[in-house]
Parts: C-alpha cells; sequence; structure tokens
C-alpha cells in the first residue's frame, strides 16, 4: 500500500508581511522549510507528495522548488502532483458569496485533492517543520490501520512549539489513558512565558499535548470531507469568514463516534514562520541540525 503526503501551500499569511513565507529560503544552500519535510517524508517512506496551491503562486513555486522538487523525486522514485485551491470549487447547488475573499479552510484544501488521492495520506502545513519522528510515526500508523475510521495525528509538546515573537494559535488535545483523542480545543493568543505558556491571562501546563495540522487519513476520509464541505456551507455563521477546518472536523466527527483517532506523541521541536521575526531562529536551527548530522549540507544526497 502507497502512501501520499500533502503539503498545504496555498496561504501567504498576513502576519507574516511581504512576500510568500513557505518560499522563505532558511538553509544554507537556499532550502525551504518544505525541503526538510519533503527530505523527511520520503526517509520514512512516502511514494508520493502533492502539493496545494493557488493558481496566482503558481509561477513562483514552480521556480522556487516545483521544477527543482520534481527532479529530485523523479531521481528517487517518488511521484509529484500539484492540486489547486480555489475560492470557487464548490458543490452542485452552492455559489460564491458575493464579497468572500477568504480561502474556505484547511479542510478545502485537502478536497482540493480529491482526484488526485487515490491511497492512505498525511496532511501537514508548508510553512512548519515538523521533525522526522513525527514522519515516521504517521507513516507507519498508515502502513498499518485496519479500520476506515482510524485516523491518527502527530501531538506535540505545547512549550515545543511557542514563537518568541509573539502570540500563537494551538490545537490543545484532550487524550485518554490509551493515548486516543478526546477533543481539541482550539486556544489563541498564546504567548510564551518564564514559566511555561499562557493565554488570555490564563496559564496552561507547558506539558500539554497540541496539534499542528498534522493527520494521518484514511482513503475514505475524502468521502466524509465531501460532505462535511457541503453541511458546512450550508450552516456556516458568516459567509465572509467562516472557515472549515481540519481540527474542527475531526473533534466533529468524534463527537458523533464517527473515528477514532490515535494521538502520536513527538517530543521533536517544531519550528514555523508564524512571525518575520521568527526567520533567524528558523535558520539557527536548520544550522545547528546541519552542524550535529542530522542533515546532510547537500540536503538530499543521503536518500540516493
Amino acid at each position: 500500500m502507497k502512501t501520499t503526503l500533502v503539503i498545504m501551500a496555498a496561504g501567504l499569511g498576513s502576519r507574516f508581511g511581504e512576500g510568500i513565507k513557505q518560499l522563505t529560503p532558511v538553509g544554507e544552500r537556499g532550502e525551504i522549510i518544505m525541503d526538510y519535510s519533503i527530505h523527511d517524508a520520503i526517509e520514512v517512506g512516502f511514494e508520493r507528495i502533492i502539493f496545494v496551491i493557488r493558481r496566482d503562486i503558481e509561477k513562483e513555486f514552480r521556480e522556487v522548488i516545483g521544477e527543482r522538487i520534481e527532479k529530485v523525486c523523479a531521481s528517487l522514485g517518488v511521484q509529484v502532483d500539484c492540486a489547486f485551491q480555489a475560492l470557487d470549487d464548490l458543490p452542485d447547488g452552492f455559489a460564491l458569496p458575493e464579497g468572500r475573499t477568504k480561502p474556505w479552510g484547511t479542510c478545502h484544501a485537502v478536497l482540493a485533492c480529491r482526484d488526485l488521492i487515490d491511497s492512505p495520506f498525511a496532511v501537514i502545513n508548508a510553512d512548519d517543520y515538523y521533525g522526522k519522528e513525527a514522519f515516521k510515526l504517521v507513516h507507519n500508523f498508515l502502513k498499518t490501520a485496519e479500520a476506515d475510521n482510524e485516523l491518527c495525528m502527530a501531538g506535540y509538546i505545547l512549550k515545543n512549539t511557542l514563537s518568541e515573537s509573539g502570540g500563537v494559535t494551538r490545537g490543545v488535545c484532550k487524550v485518554d489513558a490509551s493515548g486516543r483523542l478526546k477533543r481539541i480545543d482550539e486556544t489563541r493568543h498564546i504567548e510564551k512565558t518564564a514559566e511555561g505558556a499562557r493565554a488570555d491571562g490564563v496559564d496552561l501546563d507547558p506539558e500539554s499535548i497540541v496539534s499542528m495540522n498534522m493527520f494521518g487519513l484514511p482513503l475514505q476520509f475524502m468521502e466524509a470531507l465531501e460532505k462535511g464541505f457541503e453541511e458546512f456551507l450550508g450552516q456556516m455563521a458568516d459567509p465572509l469568514t467562516s472557515e472549515f477546518l481540519i481540527p474542527i472536523f475531526v473533534n466533529r466527527m468524534l463527537t458523533e463516534g464517527k473515528v477514532s483517532v490515535k494521538v502520536l506523541e513527538t517530543h521533536d521541536k517544531w519550528f514555523g514562520m508564524t512571525y518575520k521575526e521568527d526567520t533567524e531562529g528558523v535558520r539557527e536551527a536548520f544550522r545547528e541540525y546541519v552542524r550535529k548530522g542530522v542533515y546532510s549540507p547537500d540536503l538530499f544526497s543521503d536518500l540516493k
């Protein structure tokens, strides 16, 4: 059974400032965060990569990563495709609300791949670094899951995901004794403190498990997404700003007893590009990984 990695790269990131943050170089040879994710995915056995982008960034995307990664993946026997997220990609019977400019969210990004995906798949954000352990855990789960309603989520330690540059939003998870997800509480304005973390004046346990939008999903999940998107469109609170998000949808399916979600805890440090000021810290982290031998200076050379 082959496995696919879906990389959601359609967002520009308003807090990041000018430029496409997913394409910002962070490695000594111009590597971007996606390069490391792709390396780690291929290393553990993912056989297909699907990028979700927008048509208006296609040219720059292909120039910076697409054509280069296609060559690397071709030499390693890994298939590469692009899917395009578009505001007007809606089910029959629905029209784009007048004035809507905000993307429909991460579930909609995954739906952009519905005509391409033919295997169990993982989803990640393009501008996040997840670490090697998470890819290994998720890939192994996808290879061994036996039921169509079995999902997995990489669970990160909250203190390993905070930004030095400002507040962040994290899905704080409740997990039972068997490692199954009970619910995800979307928590905004989480800031790093001397004691750990705080959100809107409330202290949080820095050892809490949080979701960073890395899920392992069965092929059949796509059907649930299609049905869920129609229901979302029919019930959304605000036609201009409401988003169809993976953690919220998974929460709903958990509540309805339709899925079981295994939380795969990882102690790797997460790096992200939430703020422009995060960039230098991310660059230094990758320099340190190269010094320690976690990655080769010639990133993909160890896979050949």
